[in-house]
């Protein structure tokens, strides 16, 4: 759900390191926006990714 339909980026994992360097899991996500895109001529709803939307990638309706 959380993924971009124009370049695909989505969730990361990595880990929490503490100060005694102890590890937890944790995941950065995308920031996804769900918004109303102009896709050959026509209007559609689809998930960007706000890097996307805000080189260009993408013409907001």
């Amino acid at each position: 759900m959380a993924k971009c339909e124009i370049c695909g980026k989505g969730v990361h994992f990595g880990n929490n390191v503490s100060h005694s360097h102890r590890r937890s899991n944790r995941v950065w996500n995308a920031n996804i926006q769900h918004v109303t895109v102009k896709v050959n001529g026509s209007n559609k709803k689809m998930n960007v990714c706000s890097s996307c939307l805000r080189s260009g990638k993408v013409e907001r309706a």
